[in-house]
């Protein structure tokens, strides 16, 4: 299914706001573990609502993964959503000095801490750049080391299609890898692509 949300101009600029995000929520990272962080650059694109799961099972890739939900309010308004693979609380146990933590409140609580540093230092970022205010509901947990596919239900998507930016967070020579995912509704990217014609016109 083909959906055209924004123009090649719209997206060139969101592309290059959201790597400048990426980039101080990796930042914000390495500061916290002590590690350098590889990045990928940020995928752009538009799906319908009923692909959305399969879009982020394809993400994560095979076996099984965790997630944290944290939903972002304002003129920029939607769901971020973060996608550790499954190695990733060990190497975040380790690196933190938690010991045998895992599958344990505090392991939970660490993905939780890691998801709410990473999304509010990307968004937080974006929405600077935009000059436009955003506000954070507090980080859940989506997911609890589940298969890829079960990580999100259609059913609990109410837009019609999403706009989708991805960007993959990894840790060099570990096994830790995350996703951060950017879901906003249909109806919420009028105001997206008012801020990036802002942006664009004062380049």
């Amino acid at each position: 299914m083909s959906i055209d949300f924004i123009s090649d101009e719209q997206r060139e600029a969101l592309q290059e706001v959201a790597n400048i995000g990426m980039g101080q929520a990796g930042a914000s990272i390495a500061q916290v573990l002590g590690e350098f962080v590889e990045l990928s650059i940020p995928q752009i694109r538009a799906v319908a609502a009923a692909e959305i799961p399969a879009a982020l099972a394809a993400l994560a890739g095979d076996g099984v993964a965790s997630a944290v939900r944290q939903a972002f309010i304002g003129e920029l308004r939607g769901e971020a959503i973060v996608i550790f693979s499954e190695h990733s609380a060990h190497d975040l146990a380790e690196l933190l000095c938690y010991g045998d933590a895992l599958d344990t409140p505090a392991s939970r609580e660490l993905l939780l801490d890691i998801g709410n540093v990473l999304v509010g230092a990307c968004l937080g970022g974006i929405a600077g750049l935009l000059q436009t205010e955003i506000g954070f509901s507090a980080p859940s947990l989506l997911a609890d080391q589940v298969a890829t596919r079960q990580l999100i239900q259609a059913e609990t998507i109410a837009a019609r299609c999403a706009l989708l930016v991805e960007v993959r967070f990894g840790l060099e020579k570990r096994a830790f890898r995350c996703h951060l995912v950017m879901l906003m509704p249909d109806d919420a990217v009028a105001a997206l692509q008012r801020a990036l014609d802002r942006f664009i016109e004062e380049l």
